[in-house]
């Protein structure tokens, strides 16, 4: 069986490259099976801006589950609040290699609804 996760590695270095040559804020995506974590980083990587996840307490008090599309929507409304507070507007996505639908998509159109542009 062939692993999946260096091929997922591969296709996020190219996107970081490409980010990094843009020089726009990122926006990275991480998922795991239980959770989703969404931050906010300067566009070489070097500093955390801003960070969400469904691990956070206020979050975990209204979801059931933090590994679902509703978790992965509540952490992109949570992530588009923090940048507006942080004066970040536009961002460039950065999805860690995962395709871009269920979860992954779900944030990402959360986090666009709350005002991000991307």
């Amino acid at each position: 069986m062939i692993d999946k996760n260096p091929a997922r590695l591969r296709r996020a270095r190219q996107t970081r490259l490409r980010i990094r040559e843009v020089g726009s804020v990122r926006l990275t995506v991480t998922r795991s099976n239980l959770h989703i974590y969404a931050q906010l980083m300067t566009a070489n990587g070097e500093k955390v801006l801003a960070s969400a996840s469904s691990l956070e307490k206020d979050v975990r008090g209204e979801l059931k589950n933090g590994g679902n599309r509703q978790a992965a929507e509540f952490v992109g409304r949570r992530i588009a609040e923090k940048a507006k507070a942080a004066g970040i507007e536009a961002v460039a996505f950065d999805r860690s290699g995962y395709r871009y639908h269920g979860r992954i998509k779900a944030l990402a159109e959360a986090a666009r609804a709350g005002g991000l542009k991307f």
